[in-house]
């Protein structure tokens, strides 16, 4: 008998900032932009409730989610729930937003290009309602 192993793939890592995130989410650089890749790769934990804001991303960014269940979803369409084993690859400058659903954590690797010196626009935080009805669906 098999026992599947539950512990995290990479630590929880350190609080993110309440002016782009709401609810507890947690931040583990992998690896930082250098002179070798324009992108930088961290995994982000989401607790249950906490998204990101509505955000853009200038060269686009691909998220792996590694355990859990959240929402992924793009302006003027309808959010996307999302699952350990999915991959989203979001193009570039597309508004969006993505986080944990209200019942289970989400945990995901982000994988962000930079253009330049910028990886992130950060927008307006999705609103109670917004996420209030994601998760009613």
């Amino acid at each position: 008998m098999t026992t599947e192993d539950t512990s995290p793939l990479f630590p929880k890592g350190t609080p993110l900032p309440s002016d782009w995130f709401s609810g507890n989410a947690f931040l583990s650089l992998l690896i930082s932009k250098d002179k070798n890749n324009e992108f930088s790769i961290a995994s982000i934990t989401f607790e249950p409730n906490a998204r990101t804001n509505w955000h853009t991303h200038p060269k686009g960014q691909i998220l792996i989610v590694t355990d859990g269940e959240g929402f992924y979803q793009e302006k003027g369409k309808l959010a996307q729930p999302i699952k350990k084993g999915d991959v989203i690859n979001i193009p570039e400058d597309v508004e969006h937003w993505h986080g944990a659903s209200a019942s289970s954590k989400m945990v995901h690797i982000a994988v962000t290009n930079f253009k330049g010196d910028e990886q992130v626009k950060w927008l307006q935080a999705v609103s109670e309602e917004e996420y209030a009805e994601v998760n009613n669906k």
